[in-house]
């Protein structure tokens, strides 16, 4: 996910996106407690994207 694509969504898209990828983190990092993550740099690849998302929704409630 690239910033670029966030700038053109709305506030409600962007939360409810915010939700979704939470939601994905909170079930990577239980695989990951559990040892079913085989690919740990999807963890840090949803953080990114959550701080990108919450970045983009700061800029979208600025305006």
């Amino acid at each position: 996910m690239k910033y670029t694509d966030l700038t053109t969504k709305t506030e409600v898209e962007l939360l409810a996106s915010l939700k979704e990828k939470k939601l994905e983190l909170f079930t990577l990092k239980a695989k990951q407690k559990t040892m079913q993550l085989t690919n740990t740099t999807e963890l840090s690849a949803a953080k990114k994207d959550i701080a990108r998302i919450q970045t983009a929704l700061t800029a979208v409630r600025s305006k």
